[in-house]
């Protein structure tokens, strides 16, 4: 692993460690060359997957896009950032298990979507103002009034 700070490339694990949640391992490591120390984790991928856009652009997968769009969602809301691992954890595995590596961006929004609905509803809201694109005052009286007689 090379080091972020002056990028020599013999680090050393000095402590490694699962994760609360156990889907990830903790890699404490120490750089011989500079002194600093800084943290790694690695995680299990099944298959590299593709997200391809709504105009056929293709893109490899980003995990971190996925997470920093669901706490954006949950900013000021009462969930643990614990919560929040399950959460993206639980939509990568499965995306993951679809058993397809090219998944419509449609999908992935769809799952967010479902998955945040199920969490918390003012998160759910706010994603959906995003992903669909709201406009105006009336886009969110139609969404929550789908959403009420959808209960």
């Amino acid at each position: 692993m090379r080091c972020p700070f002056c990028g020599n490339e013999d680090t050393q694990v000095k402590d490694s460690r699962p994760t609360d949640d156990g889907s990830a391992i903790r890699r404490r490591r120490f750089c011989g060359g500079c002194g600093q120390r800084f943290t790694t984790i690695e995680r299990v991928q099944l298959r590299e997957l593709t997200v391809v856009k709504s105009d056929g652009r293709r893109v490899p997968f980003d995990r971190d896009k996925l997470a920093r769009s669901v706490r954006i969602a949950l900013r000021k809301r009462p969930v643990q950032e614990e919560r929040i691992e399950r959460i993206v954890n639980g939509i990568v595995r499965q995306l993951e298990a679809s058993g397809e590596s090219d998944i419509a961006s449609k999908q992935v929004g769809e799952l967010v979507m479902e998955t945040l609905k199920e969490v918390d509803a003012v998160a759910y809201v706010r994603f959906a103002s995003v992903y669909r694109n709201f406009r105006e005052a009336k886009d969110f009286e139609a969404f929550l009034g789908s959403l009420g007689e959808a209960t």
